[in-house]
């Protein structure tokens, strides 16, 4: 069995695997992350490999945890991988942005695939139906642009995001400032997918990150949503580099 460990700006999430089947996935908060581990090495005494991707430095307790307890796979630049890399500076290309394009090739062999990550920033990765990674786009995510625009005046007030509905018109500060992030990056997210479409008519597009919830229903094109994508492209690069 794997443990595979995601550890992003907000959240940490882990997924237990068994070969490539996901029995389970939960998150954390990065300061109980340790404790929630140790909950699953006991709850599955048969994993025995781990991986972790980590937009920060890895925590020094938690990967003596899991060294002593599990063969780790320490994930690089350097891993293998099961798709050949267009990008032309590979070794600035985000970890986690690695582990989504692993998981399309994995998941839609043959396909062109556009991954669209909603998280703290929103990325896109495009791996063409060569098996080809072929570079995307990184934008702000939804709270980075509530937290800009409360920084960067006066006046406007911080606000947490939440569920928008589709109506555009604000009757208030808060509804305003909802509505414009809000719609300005459903607007982005669909204007991009126009673009990709353009030129790639069998498309398919992936939504996933912690906020592919609040913004799947409010996309006008047609995507596949899920919250698990990158864990089970962390899962396929642990079989790639396992011994």
């Amino acid at each position: 069995m794997n443990l595979a460990i995601d550890i992003g700006n907000t959240l940490v999430k882990l997924a237990i695997f068994d070969q490539d089947q996901l029995l389970e996935s939960s998150s954390s908060s990065s300061e109980n992350v340790l404790t929630h581990v140790n909950a699953l090495i006991e709850a599955y005494p048969k994993l025995s490999n781990g991986i972790i991707s980590s937009t920060a430095q890895v925590p020094k307790d938690l990967k003596n945890k899991l060294t002593s307890q599990l063969n780790l796979v320490e994930f690089t630049h350097e891993s293998k991988v099961n798709f050949k890399n267009n990008y032309t500076t590979p070794e600035t290309l985000g970890l986690d942005r690695i582990a989504l394009v692993v998981a399309a090739s994995e998941i839609y062999p043959n396909a062109n695939v556009l991954v669209i990550d909603a998280g703290t920033c929103i990325t896109y990765d495009f791996l063409d139906k060569t098996n080809t990674y072929q570079g995307g786009a990184i934008s702000p995510g939804l709270q980075m642009r509530f937290k800009a625009m409360h920084t960067f005046t006066e006046k406007l007030p911080l606000i947490t995001k939440s569920c928008q509905n589709t109506y555009f018109i604000g009757k208030s500060t808060h509804e305003a400032m909802r509505i414009g992030v809000f719609k300005s990056v459903c607007y982005e997210i669909d204007g991009y997918i126009e673009d990709y479409l353009a030129d790639y008519e069998d498309l398919t597009v992936v939504l996933t990150g912690g906020d592919y919830y609040l913004l799947s229903a409010s996309i006008k094109n047609s995507i596949f949503a899920t919250s698990n994508f990158l864990l089970k492209g962390l899962n396929k690069i642990l079989q790639l580099n396992s011994n």
